[in-house]
């Protein structure tokens, strides 16, 4: 059995894992085992457009909060809380990250403005 070499590894939203999981069903027509549990996972979430997806990307990152890393941003946007305390929740999951009360209404109100 091969092992396969892994060339780079980088965060993806759920958005970007399912466009990738289509791009493979229209090429190969089937998915395998891992890819099809995935796709099934996925499926159970409200997952945004690709291009609502990059809006709010981009729109958490304009915020320019404090110590708020790439993962934490993808977070927020797999998840769009929407209210301050969904933020503060979804934040929490991050025990290295603390947030200041300021900061979680920026991002509410930010994701709020996309999402709806």
């Amino acid at each position: 059995m091969t092992k396969p070499k892994i060339l780079s590894e980088e965060i993806m939203s759920m958005t970007e894992v399912k466009a990738e999981l289509n791009k493979i069903k229209k090429k190969q027509g089937d998915l395998n085992y891992r890819a099809n549990k995935t796709d099934e996972y996925l499926g159970q979430f409200k997952v945004l457009t690709q291009k609502k997806a990059k809006e709010l990307k981009e729109k958490i990152e304009s915020l320019n909060i404090p110590r708020l890393k790439d993962q934490y941003v993808i977070k927020l946007v797999d998840m769009a809380p929407t209210t301050e305390d969904e933020v503060k929740l979804v934040m929490q999951s991050f025990t290295t990250l603390s947030v200041s009360q300021d900061s979680i209404k920026k991002l509410a109100k930010g994701i709020k403005e996309i999402v709806d």
